[in-house]
C-alpha cells in the first residue's frame, strides 16, 4: 500500500506531462485537453484532500478540498457556458471561482505558524504590507489596468475579482512563510504552498491574456502553467495522505523558518519597481518619466542592498554567541538541520569546563570571559569548516562533527582538544590559569534524533567528570544506569551523614625500618540501608559534584582527629598522627583554614600531628591551593601529595608548593621486582623528595620484598595490606599501642 501511494504522484505527473505535450503539439485539441486535465486533477485533489483530512491538519485539508471542489465546478460551469452560452452558468463559474480563492487562502492561513509578540507583530504587518503592494503593482500592470481601460461591464466581476483573488493567495502564502510556516522543503505543506503560489501566478497570466482580448485557453503558457499548478496541489494532498498528514501540526519545539523567507518583502519591492520601470518603457513614457523612475530604482536598489546586508548581519547575530563568536543554541540547531538534510553521519562532543566557577570567583568575570574565549579559539582550531562549535551554556560547549567515519575519528578530536587545553593556559596578570574540561562523545549509530545524540554525549561527559575530570568518555549504554544510580546516591548521601550510615576506617602508616605504626590514614566507607556497601570510588565523585564533600570531609576530619588523639592518650609520648584526605572542592572553600583549626581545637589534637593529603589534580590550580595550604603550614599542619606521579603537571609546581610529604602511588610500588626497570619511577620520586627535603610514603605495599626494596631505595614510611587493611578503630587499638615513641 505504501509503495502504491508513493508511486501515485509520479504516475499522475507523467500522465499530465504527456497530456501537455499533446496539447502543445495539437493546437486544435489544446482547449479540450486543458479542460479535461483540470477536471481530472481537481477531482483527484478533492478525493485526496478529504483523505488527508482524516489525519492531522484537518482544517487545512478540508478547506483545500472545498477549494478544489469549487475549482471543479468552475471549470464545468465555464465549459457548459462555452457550449450553450448560458449567463447562469457563467455566473455560477464566476462565483465558484471567487469562492475557490477564499477557500484556498483560508486553507493556507490555517497552517500552524510561530507566535509573535509586541514589535514582531508590527514588523510582520509591515513585511506583509510590502508584499501586498509589490504583488498589487504586478497584478495592476498585467491584469487590472488593461481591463479598466474599457467601459465598465458585467465581465469586470471576473476580470477584476480573479486577479484580486490571486493577490489574496500570494499574500496568504507569503504571510505563512514570513511566520515560519515552512520548516522543511520536503513537507506536504510546503508542496501545498508552492501549488497555491504557482496557481496564483498562472491564473494572473490567464487574466493578463484575457485582458488583451485573446483566448486564454489557446495560450500554451497559460495551459501548461495552470495544469502544472493544479498538479502540484493534487500531489500535495497525495503526499499528505500517504504521510498521515503530519504536516500542519504545531511543532512541539520552536523551529527556525528558512532564511530565504526573510527576503520576500525585498523581492516584492524589487518586483514592483521592475514593473514600474518596465511599464514606463513599454508605454513609451521613458522620455517623460524615465529619469525619475531610474533614479527611484537606484535609490530603492541601494536601500535594498543595505537592508539585505543588515538582515544578514542580524541573522548572523541571531545564531552567534556574542562573547566567543561560536554558534549559539540556534546556530547549533541550524547546523544539525543542515547535517540531517544531507543525511550525514554525525557525532557530538559535549565540552564542560572543570572548576570554572572558582576562576570567576577568584579573578572576576573578565578573566572568566578570557578563559571562555580561549576555549572557543581552541575548539575552532580543531574542527573543520563543515563542523559546528557552539556555546550552549555559561561554561558548556557542544561540537558537532559531520561526515564522521567511525568512533575513533570523534574521540581523536576530543583527545586533541584536551591536549590543546593542557598546553594553553590563560594568563591573568602574573598568574597562569590552566584550562581543564570534561568531554562526552556520542556518535550516531542508527536512527537517533539529534536530541537523543546530545543526551548521550551529555551522559558521557558526566561519566568523564565522574571518573576524575579532564578526560573524554565515549557513550556506552551502561552510562544511563550509572547516571541514574548517581542520582539516587546524591539524594541519599546528605542524609547518610545524619543516619549513621558512614563509617571511618583507618589504615596504619608504618615506619619501614622499625615495622611499627607512626600514624593512620582515615578512609570513609558507606553502607547504604538499601543498596548495601557503596564504594568510595562511586560516592566520593558524587559528593564532590553535589558539594556534600565539604560537610563529609569535615566530619571525617573531626572523627579522625578525635580517634588519633584517643590513641595518643592511651600511649603517652607516641608519635601517632592523623592523615586525612582533602578534596579539590574543599581547597576552594574560603573557610577551610578556620574549619581545620576549629576541629583541632575541639579534639585537642596538635596541628603537628595532622597531615592533610591532597591529590595532584587539586594542586594543578596552585592559585586556589597555595594560600590555604601555606597558612595551615604556619600553624604546624603538614601537607602530603597523594598518588604522586599519576598526574600530568605537578612537577612544575612542586618547588613552590607548601608540601612536606610525597606519597608514591601503588601502581609504581606494584612494579618493584628487584630490577632497575621496575624500580625506576619509585627511585626517581625518592631522589626528587630527598633533593627537595620531603619525606616519602609508599602506598599499596603487599609483600615483604616490596618493603625491603623500598628501604634500600631510601623510602622511610609506607602502608598497605602487608601491615594492615583499613579497619575500624577498635580493631587497631592493640596495634596502635605499639606505636613508636616520639623522638
Amino acid at each position: 500500500m505504501g509503495r502504491r501511494s508513493g508511486a501515485a504522484p509520479v504516475v499522475l505527473s507523467g500522465l499530465v506531462v504527456v497530456a501537455q505535450v499533446v496539447a502543445l503539439t495539437v493546437p486544435d485539441a489544446r482547449s479540450a485537453i486543458f479542460g479535461l486535465s483540470l477536471l481530472t486533477l481537481d477531482a483527484l485533489g478533492v478525493v485526496y484532500s478529504l483523505r488527508a483530512a482524516r489525519h492531522r491538519g484537518r482544517v487545512i485539508w478540508r478547506l483545500a478540498a472545498a477549494g478544489r471542489a469549487l475549482s471543479l465546478l468552475t471549470t464545468l460551469a465555464f465549459g457548459v457556458d462555452a457550449v450553450i452560452g448560458s449567463a447562469a452558468f457563467w455566473w455560477a463559474g464566476v462565483l465558484c471561482g471567487l469562492g475557490m480563492f477564499g477557500c484556498l487562502a483560508a486553507s493556507v492561513l490555517s497552517i500552524s505558524v510561530r507566535r509573535m509578540e509586541g514589535r514582531q507583530r508590527w514588523a510582520f504587518a509591515a513585511e506583509t504590507y510590502a508584499v501586498f503592494n509589490g504583488a498589487f503593482m504586478v497584478i495592476w500592470f498585467v491584469a487590472l489596468h488593461p481591463t479598466l481601460h474599457g467601459a465598465p461591464n458585467i465581465a469586470w466581476v471576473m476580470a477584476i475579482g480573479y486577479p484580486l483573488g490571486n493577490l489574496l493567495l500570494v499574500v496568504a502564502v507569503c504571510a505563512v512563510l514570513l511566520r515560519g510556516g515552512v520548516t522543511r522543503l520536503g513537507d506536504p505543506i510546503t508542496t501545498l504552498l508552492g501549488g497555491v503560489l504557482l496557481y496564483a501566478i498562472a491564473d494572473t497570466l490567464h487574466a493578463s491574456v484575457g485582458a488583451r482580448g485573446e483566448q486564454a485557453a489557446e495560450s500554451a503558457v497559460v495551459v501548461v502553467s495552470l495544469s502544472l499548478a493544479s498538479l502540484v496541489l493534487t500531489v500535495a494532498a497525495m503526499r499528505a495522505d500517504a504521510a498521515g498528514a503530519v504536516a500542519g501540526r504545531r511543532p512541539s519545539t520552536p523551529v527556525q523558518s528558512p532564511s530565504w523567507s526573510a527576503y520576500l518583502p525585498f523581492a516584492s519591492v524589487a518586483a514592483g519597481n521592475a514593473v514600474l520601470l518596465g511599464g514606463t518603457i513599454i508605454e513609451e513614457h521613458f522620455t517623460l518619466w524615465g529619469g525619475l523612475v531610474l533614479a527611484q530604482s537606484a535609490i530603492i536598489g541601494a536601500l535594498l542592498v543595505r537592508q539585505v546586508i543588515s538582515l544578514r548581519d542580524s541573522r548572523e547575530l541571531a545564531v552567534t554567541d556574542t562573547l566567543t563568536g561560536l554558534a549559539n543554541l540556534a546556530g547549533l540547531r541550524a547546523g544539525l538541520e543542515r547535517a540531517t538534510a544531507r543525511h550525514e553521519r554525525i557525532a557530538m562532543l559535549v565540552v564542560d569546563l572543570d572548576d570554572f566557577k572558582p576562576v570567576n570567583d577568584r579573578y572576576g568575570h573578565d578573566t572568566g570571559n578570557m578563559v571562555l574565549i580561549e576555549v572557543a579559539r581552541t575548539l575552532r582550531a580543531h574542527i573543520r569548516s563543515a563542523d559546528t562549535a557552539a556555546r550552549v551554556g555559561g561554561d558548556e560547549f557542544v561540537v558537532l562533527l559531520t561526515g564522521v567515519v567511525d568512533r575513533a575519528e570523534a574521540t581523536g578530536v576530543a583527545a586533541r582538544i584536551l591536549a590543546a587545553f593542557a598546553t594553553a593556559p590563560v594568563r591573568a596578570g602574573a598568574d597562569s590559569i590552566p584550562v581543564r574540561a570534561s568531554i562526552g562523545v556520542a556518535v550516531m549509530d542508527g536512527d537517533e534524533t539529534p536530541q537523543e545524540l546530545q543526551h548521550r554525549a551529555d551522559l558521557a561527559m558526566y561519566e568523564a567528570k565522574r571518573s576524575g575530570k579532564h578526560l573524554w568518555k565515549l557513550y556506552e549504554p551502561s552510562m544511563v544506569d550509572r547516571r541514574a544510580r548517581d542520582g539516587v546516591l546524591a539524594d541519599a548521601l546528605e542524609d547518610a551523614l545524619h543516619a549513621g550510615e558512614l563509617q571511618v576506617l583507618y589504615q596504619p602508616l608504618v615506619d619501614l625500618a622499625a615495622g611499627r605504626p607512626v600514624g593512620a590514614e582515615a578512609l570513609v566507607r558507606w553502607r547504604h540501608r538499601q543498596l548495601g556497601p557503596v564504594s568510595p570510588v562511586e560516592f566520593i565523585p558524587v559528593a564532590e559534584r553535589t558539594g556534600v564533600i565539604t560537610a563529609l570531609g569535615l566530619w571525617v576530619l573531626e572523627e579522625a582527629c578525635r580517634q588519633v588523639r584517643a590513641w595518643q592518650l592511651r600511649s603517652p609520648g607516641s608519635g601517632i598522627y592523623a592523615s586525612v584526605n582533602i578534596s579539590p572542592r574543599q581547597l576552594q572553600e574560603p573557610t577551610l583554614v578556620a574549619d581545620v583549626l576549629a576541629v583541632l581545637a575541639r579534639t585537642g589534637l596538635a596541628a603537628t600531628d595532622l597531615v592533610l593529603e591532597i591529590t595532584e589534580s587539586a594542586i594543578v590550580d596552585e592559585h586556589a591551593a597555595v594560600p590555604a595550604l601555606a597558612l595551615l603550614r604556619t600553624h604546624g599542619v603538614r601537607i602530603a601529595v597523594d598518588d604522586f606521579g599519576t598526574g600530568y603537571s605537578s612537577l612544575q609546581y612542586l618547588t613552590r608548593l607548601p608540601v612536606d610529604v610525597l606519597k608514591i602511588d601503588r601502581s609504581f610500588v606494584s612494579q618493584l621486582d628487584s630490577t632497575p626497570a621496575g624500580a625506576a619511577v619509585v627511585e626517581a620520586v625518592i631522589r626528587l623528595s630527598q633533593v627537595l627535603g620531603l619525606r616519602t610514603v609508599a602506598e599499596g605495599i603487599e609483600t615483604p620484598a616490596q618493603a625491603a626494596e623500598l628501604q634500600l631505595l631510601g623510602c622511610t614510611h609506607g602502608q598497605g595490606y602487608l601491615f594492615a587493611r583499613p579497619m575500624p578503630a577498635g580493631d587497631l587499638d592493640a596495634l596502635m599501642s605499639t606505636a613508636a615513641v616520639r623522638g
